[in-house]
């Protein structure tokens, strides 16, 4: 499915991140009663970095280019029209000079930017840090970035359904483990999802015999 996002160069970037994020998955993890833990399949502020160097290093004069975000199975790229300037590629990841100086300064301004220079180290260590190959760039013409995605699993780890239940479906498993007996109207408050969603998932959940209901209604985790 395409999408293009036109209007004001910020919303654009806003946009773009959001529209990455409803097309990854999600993870949830609950251990005991302590907040929940969310297991990108790529770390979401890896894209933060990534549109706006995309932004503010576009080639504006390249007719007909644009930015690309394109979401794979296993990776995700994001392309823009130009490559590196010489004084860059001299020193890839040192150094840094956008091509379009009124932009970069306008997301510095609003703290989108938050060092010169610092993007690419930045986008490296988020990789290395959520346990994924590093970020490969190319920088041939239009000048793109690919990260790959965490890899799937279809085992079941430590009572979670990795690779078999989508984001929301985990979160209520999840849910339901640490609570054995939980009420519908605490499902809904701990996730903050829609009575119907909820009604949905356990649905899914007892269907593909991941949950069961005991006794008087109680819903119970078969692991």
């Amino acid at each position: 499915m395409t999408k293009t996002f036109g209007g004001p160069l910020y919303h654009q970037y806003l946009n773009a991140l959001s529209w990455i994020e409803s097309k990854l998955e999600v993870e949830y993890i609950i251990k005991g009663t302590g907040p929940r833990q969310e297991i990108w399949e790529i770390p979401l502020d890896v894209f933060k970095e990534s549109i706006m160097n995309a932004i503010c290093h576009r080639d504006l004069y390249e007719e007909g280019g644009t930015i690309m975000v394109e979401v794979y199975d296993d990776r995700v790229e994001i392309s823009n029209p130009g490559g590196l300037l010489p004084v860059v590629a001299a020193e890839f990841g040192h150094k840094s000079m956008s091509r379009n100086p009124l932009i970069f300064g306008l997301f510095t301004r609003m703290h989108i930017v938050e060092k010169v220079g610092s993007g690419i180290p930045r986008m490296r260590r988020l990789m290395k840090e959520a346990g994924l190959p590093d970020p490969k760039f190319d920088t041939q013409g239009f000048f793109t970035v690919t990260f790959m995605k965490r890899a799937k699993t279809n085992s079941a780890t430590d009572g979670t359904l990795n690779g078999t239940l989508n984001g929301t479906e985990q979160l209520v498993f999840e849910c339901i483990k640490a609570t054995p007996g939980i009420t519908a109207n605490a499902l809904i408050q701990q996730t903050s999802k829609s009575v119907r969603t909820i009604r949905r998932v356990v649905k899914t959940l007892i269907d593909n015999e991941s949950i069961e209901y005991r006794g008087s209604k109680k819903l119970v985790v078969i692991i």
